[in-house]
Formats: C-alpha cells, structure tokens, sequence
C-alpha cells in the first residue's frame, strides 16, 4: 500500500522523543514493505532539510518531502498562525506532486494540515484519513489563545468539520477526542481511537542512572520527576512549587523534585522555586537522556493546567512512565484518571492542589510496596495495551480498510484493543 503521510511537526529518535508518533509508525510499515511518503516541515529534521525551501530525502525507508517552516512553542498566536499558513500551502504542493498513493492521511495538530491531506486525495480520488491529536479549535480557545466567538474560531469550526465529514476515518488519541468528533455528527463506526503509546525498547524499568544522580545530586533522596514542556497548558508552576514548600514544612527533606523540561512558563517556575532546596531544575533535556531521568526518578508526574479540554490529551510522558514501570501522578480528570485508578498505576490530585501533590508524594514515598505495586502494572499495561507495535498495527487496519474503501471489523473498530469496554463508557460519555 502507497501511503501519504502528512505532519507539519515530523520528529525522529534523533530530534524530539516527544514527537515520534509519526516516525515510529512509517518505520513500521515500511518494514512491512508499503512505502510512506511523509510531507512535513523541516523544523525537526536534519539540517540539510534547512537549506533551501524544498527538501527531498529518505529516513529510515520512509521518503521525506519538507518544506522550510520556522515554528517555536514560544512564539505568539499570529506568529503560529503564519507558520501553520505557510506550511499548508507548502505542503499542498508537496502532496499533490507527491505521485500516486492509496490512501492519504493527514494528522493535526495543526487543524489546517488537513487541507493539503484533503485536497491531495481530492485530486487523486483517493480516500482520506484524519487523526485528530488535540480539538481543535475548542483546545485554542480554552487557553486563550483565540477568542470565542470571533472570526478564527469560526472559521476553524467550520474547517474541522468540514475535515471530519470529508474523511473515511478520523482517528482520535483519547476517549474524550473521539467524543468531541461524534458530537460533531461523525458516526460511531468513522471514529477509531488510537492513543499514544509506549516505546518499549527506548523505556523500560531499571535502577537510578548513577550520572544523573550525581549531576543533580540526587543522592539517596526520594526523586519525584518531570519531564516535557513547561508552559501555560502544563502549569508546572502552580502545581510543583506549592507541593515542595508543603512538604518542607513537614520537615520532608527527604523527597525531591526534579523537574526537565523548556517552555514559557520556565521564568516563572524558576521563580516561585526559589529558596525551594528540595526542587532542582535540570532545563531541557537531551533527548538521549529522557529514558534515564524517566528510570532516574522513583514516580513521575504528568500535570496539565485546569481546564475541561486539557482532560482529552493523551500525554506520551504518561505512556513513557508507564513503559519505564514507575507510578504516575496524575492531575487530569478525564481518562488517564481512570486509567491510574482503575488500572492501579499510581495516582490522582486536582489540578491545582499543591497540598493534594503533596499528600500523593508523601504516599508514595511511604509506601515501598505500593510503588513496587503500582510499578509492575505500569509496565503490564504499557506492554498488554499501550505497546507501539500493537497500535501501529491498529492504524494500518484503519488506512487499509479506508483504501480498500470497506468498514472496519467490530473487534478493530471498539474503542481499543484490550481496554475497550471500560474506556469506552467513560469515553462516549465526554
């Protein structure tokens, strides 16, 4: 099978562990012998796709078509707006000249790479699939980043609808994404949910790795981690902060937070953190070295801001720790709370309840047998549910059932292998 592939923010191992959703599956399939063609930016790629304004290559057998985009996650509303503009029209060239394929399937975010994905099937009359990783514009607009009710919110309700309706499947990464994509009126049978997942040869339990240990001098204490991006959606800084003064003032000089990560909200955090010993802040990490924090810390947090859209997302760090057999920390209540409850894989506090965090580290730092319990379900989870290979399998079945132009099988087209049942109750219930 011939498929077109298209995401704006394509990473590898090399260049993003946070990204390699995209990656990770083309190698996959290529391996089984279809061939992917994969139009992005070269924001993420080797330097060499920087250099003119089209570039061509191969990664892995996976053949690459970029067009030269600059994107940072510090840059404001119109500024990604023009990065996401400027893509799409590069993009579209890319896809339409990109030869003949069988099915096309774009991935947001964000939402406007669905139209050189559309047109490109369009044009050749082939069918079209959309994933859906964040919900958009709803995700936009409950962080401030557009104003309900004005011009670009309506423009890009309209836009994703039209992108659900023209497509054979839409693929969503959470319960509550795919809820999001019925209510906009796309039959139960079109909606194929297929969360993030664990890359179980990159993380895997393990003792403390001794380098990092020593860099922050960790020493024997109790290591509480995070690792990802520290902006407004994440609030780091609300949440951490006020857990660690908490826990200071109980005289727990014994536990620690260590915290990785870049974004906006680094000043900040740096700030309420002062005069906090027991919160080291490492900076951005080296890709390279996100599997050792992850098997450095004793559990590992996963913390969003406040807000009914953020409950949707479907975190990798979330299935990182899972592989890695820590316990999580969660805040979002939404279903990875029912996962880490349900599944016993650590634990929930409200978003924004430092006193709450604490009490959930405190736990946990108490109870050796309760982590080591929560550890081994993690694992067990990522590896019966969550593993790469098994979801990448799930998508091919999508894209081959849509360029076949067939329906799904019932047992492929439930909520998701394994763990349907549970999460889709909680799922179609928003």
């Amino acid at each position: 099978m011939r498929i077109l592939y298209i995401h704006q923010f394509f990473a590898t191992r090399q260049s993003s562990l946070g990204l390699i959703r995209s990656y990770e599956f083309a190698r996959r399939w290529v391996e089984q012998g279809h061939e992917v063609t994969m139009i992005t930016s070269a924001s993420r790629l080797p330097d060499e796709y920087a250099e003119k304004l089209f570039s061509e290559g191969e990664i892995d057998g996976i053949r690459i078509r970029s067009v030269r985009v600059a994107y940072d996650n510090r840059m404001g509303t119109w500024r990604r707006i023009a990065s996401f503009l400027t893509f799409m029209f590069g993009a579209t060239w890319l896809a339409i000249t990109a030869g003949k394929h069988d099915v096309v399937f774009a991935t947001s975010t964000p939402l406007t790479v669905g139209i050189p994905g559309w047109l490109a099937a369009a044009l050749r009359r082939t069918p079209f699939v959309f994933e859906v990783r964040d919900l958009w514009p709803e995700a936009a607009v409950q962080m401030g980043a557009i104003r309900r009710g004005g011009l670009l919110e309506w423009l890009a309700k309209r836009l994703e609808r039209f992108l659900y309706r023209r497509s054979a499947f839409v693929i969503a990464l959470s319960p509550g994404m795919a809820a999001g994509v019925t209510n906009e009126g796309i039959p139960d049978e079109r909606v194929i949910m297929v969360p993030n997942s664990s890359d179980l040869d990159l993380f895997s339990p393990g003792p403390r790795d001794p380098e990092l240990v020593e860099r922050y001098g960790l020493g024997d204490r109790f290591v509480v981690g995070y690792a990802g991006a520290i902006g407004p959606s994440n609030a780091v800084e609300d949440n951490v902060p006020a857990a660690a003064s908490r826990l200071l003032r109980e005289g727990r000089t014994d536990i620690v937070f260590l915290i990785a990560g870049d974004g906006k909200s680094v000043p900040e955090l740096a700030k309420r953190c002062e005069g906090l010993p027991n919160v080291v802040l490492a900076g951005s990490m080296p890709k390279a070295e996100v599997p050792r924090f992850t098997r450095t810390a004793d559990v590992l947090m996963v913390l969003f801001a406040d807000k009914p859209i953020l409950a949707t997302n479907s975190p990798n760090k979330f299935f990182d720790a899972l592989a890695t057999g820590r316990p999580v920390i969660v805040n979002s209540d939404g279903w990875t709370r029912e996962i880490v409850e349900c599944d016993e894989v650590g634990l929930y506090f409200p978003a924004g309840d430092g006193g709450a965090l604490a009490e959930a580290v405190r736990r946990l730092a108490d109870d050796a047998g309760l982590r080591e319990r929560f550890g081994a379900n993690a694992r067990k989870l990522a590896e019966s549910c969550f593993a790469r290979d098994l979801l990448a399998e799930r998508v091919l079945l999508t894209l081959t059932a849509a360029a076949e132009r067939r329906t799904l099988e019932p047992e492929v087209a439930a909520s998701w292998a394994h763990c349907g049942e549970r999460v889709s109750r909680s799922g179609r219930a928003g």
